[in-house]
């Protein structure tokens, strides 16, 4: 469902992205995990046809991103990391909203409305106004509005940013359950054990390079055999140390 083949973006002299090649099929659910301007979010705007690469090309539900990219839209819903809520309108007048901008028919509007409130546990929040959410009810409006359209792709940028333990959890369970109905995933993190949480792959990129990618169990026990040997000293009550080190590494 997502293909990327010799994907670069350059800005100037500063080159973002090196000959991506990724490949993700249909129902995946795979985690996109790098530091801060490694690569992952210019690679996520390419493949929401928000920016043109330098070089090569991706296609998203077989529709390429440089030539293709209203059939690209029409088969993808994009979360990005930062948006914004319109405030003074309720949560259904937000989502008629975006119904009306992704030319869902108006007869369909309430009921797919109705649904995906019930989906994202929002119902309760129907007649709220958008600026009256929590930090984690916004991100699950706009994952609402994301799926307005039945979208076969979602790429989510950084959905459990800035959330609390709880909403993390609630999010989590979520996107599980969006993973079970056979949307096929690309969702970023910085954090690899909350990736591995509902995703079956993982790519690590670094520098606008993929280092690694592949099943989950094989990127974690890659991780494990990287870990780094750490040698402390205390200066007093070693035993104590050594029985809270070692239940920490059981946990």
């Amino acid at each position: 469902m997502i293909v990327c083949k010799n994907l670069s973006k350059s800005y100037g002299e500063h080159c973002a992205l090196h000959d991506l090649n990724l490949e993700q099929e249909a129902g995946d659910a795979f985690g996109f995990l790098d530091p801060n301007g490694a690569g992952k979010s210019t690679t996520i705007r390419i493949l929401a046809t928000l920016q043109e690469p330098s070089g090569g090309d991706a296609w998203v539900g077989g529709f390429s991103v440089t030539s293709e990219a209203d059939a690209v839209r029409e088969v993808l819903g994009y979360m990005p990391d930062q948006f914004g809520l319109y405030e003074g309108m309720r949560c259904w007048e937000y989502l008629e909203f975006y119904a009306a901008a992704y030319r869902v028919p108006a007869q369909r509007w309430k009921g797919l409305i109705d649904e995906v409130l019930e989906l994202t546990d929002l119902t309760v929040k129907k007649q709220a106004f958008t600026e009256t959410l929590s930090t984690g009810m916004r991100q699950r409006l706009c994952l609402a509005k994301t799926l307005l359209h039945d979208p076969k792709v979602l790429v989510l940028d950084e959905p459990a940013s800035g959330l609390d333990p709880r909403a993390r959890i609630e999010l989590k369970l979520l996107l599980k359950e969006l993973s079970r109905m056979g949307k096929t995933l690309l969702v970023s993190s910085h954090i690899l054990p909350e990736l591995a949480d509902f995703c079956n792959k993982v790519g690590i990129i670094e520098g606008g390079r993929l280092l690694a990618s592949g099943s989950v169990d094989n990127i974690l026990a890659q991780a494990s055999r990287d870990r780094y040997r750490l040698r402390i000293r205390v200066l007093q009550k070693a035993n104590e140390a050594r029985a809270v080190i070692e239940q920490s590494l059981q946990a």
